[in-house]
């Protein structure tokens, strides 16, 4: 669903019934004065051509280019996506942390003595990419969570997907041109820390409205306002990250297994049953439906569910 074009009837619309009603009035008003600024580009209005000052609309360059929304329009926009996504595509959104969550990745410079072998058989691998990051010498070991593969195919039947990252954009991009080089799951729907204020994530970045939007990531802390969202995962930790810590995987030359609880398995069988819930009422229904609702009555039946097995 293109953002630019869902807005433009709107504000065109909007602009024609405020203009007729201004120009019986007072005709003094400046045509900059009258619109309301829904879409702009590069600091330039596109209905009223007028400059627009940043704190008057949220920038989002990461899936087009120099595009800004006004705080309306951003409302709008997300609601109309995720109506879309519920009543055509009977589909959430699904917002994924990267690092240790989907992949866990390492300078190559970093490796320990004990690693070593794994550079010898990163070509040999499906799961094992020495990639390089776009205009950096540095050079990043990446592997890839066991069941990922599978995660991401039958997620993307009942998700559109999102990849949220404190990580930086061009290490995103490099990471994503991997585990999805055809932009078959994620397309431009990436969210980097360039875009994040604070330190923190947050949903105000992504364009589907809170009530249809499940988080999965390993770290909850970065979350402040949106924890009702989230679904916690456990931490995927294959490389040694500092020399008092036990021997990881890759010392090891084990893996986590594909059906380790807390890992991709069983998350995904838990999307499922959020999918399915929510999908449950009829089509009438479904405007009023809230995943943030069902999230807390799935855990608090999955913590009654363990109590009783205790």
């Amino acid at each position: 669903m293109c953002v630019v074009e869902n807005l433009s009837i709107k504000p065109k619309a909007k602009r024609r019934k405020i203009e007729s009603a201004i120009n019986g009035s007072s005709s003094s008003l400046s045509s900059s004065s009258r619109c309301g600024h829904f879409n702009v580009r590069h600091g330039v209005c596109a209905g009223c051509k007028s400059t627009v000052d940043k704190s008057q609309a949220r920038s989002l360059d990461f899936p087009s280019n120099g595009l800004q929304l006004s705080h309306e329009a951003m409302v709008l926009q997300k609601r109309l996506t995720t109506n879309f996504s519920c009543l055509n595509d009977k589909k959430l959104h699904l917002v994924l942390d990267l690092d240790h969550t989907l992949i866990h990745a390492v300078e190559v410079a970093r490796l320990s003595i004990a690693e070593k072998y794994l550079l010898l058989e990163e070509t040999k691998r499906q799961d094992l990419w020495k990639v390089k990051l776009r205009g950096q010498r540095v050079e990043i070991l990446t592997k890839v969570r066991p069941f990922l593969g599978d995660f991401l195919k039958e997620a993307n039947e009942l998700f559109t997907m999102h990849i949220y990252t404190m990580g930086t954009r061009v290490y995103a991009e490099s990471i994503l041109e991997v585990i999805d080089p055809e932009k078959t799951y994620f397309g431009n729907r990436v969210v980097t820390r360039n875009e994040s204020p604070d330190n923190r994530k947050t949903l105000d970045l992504v364009l589907a409205d809170e009530r249809g939007v499940v988080i999965v990531d390993d770290t909850c802390e970065v979350w402040t306002h949106h924890t009702s969202n989230l679904v916690e995962i456990s931490k995927y930790m294959y490389f040694r990250m500092n020399r008092y810590e036990p021997k990881p995987h890759s010392e090891e030359r084990t893996d986590e297994s594909e059906r380790s609880y807390g890992g991709l398995a069983d998350v995904l069988e838990f999307l499922k049953k959020v999918h399915c819930e929510f999908f449950s009422v009829k089509e009438d229904q479904l405007e009023s439906q809230d995943v943030r609702l069902l999230l807390q009555e799935l855990e608090d039946f999955d913590r009654l569910d363990l109590l009783s097995v205790d």
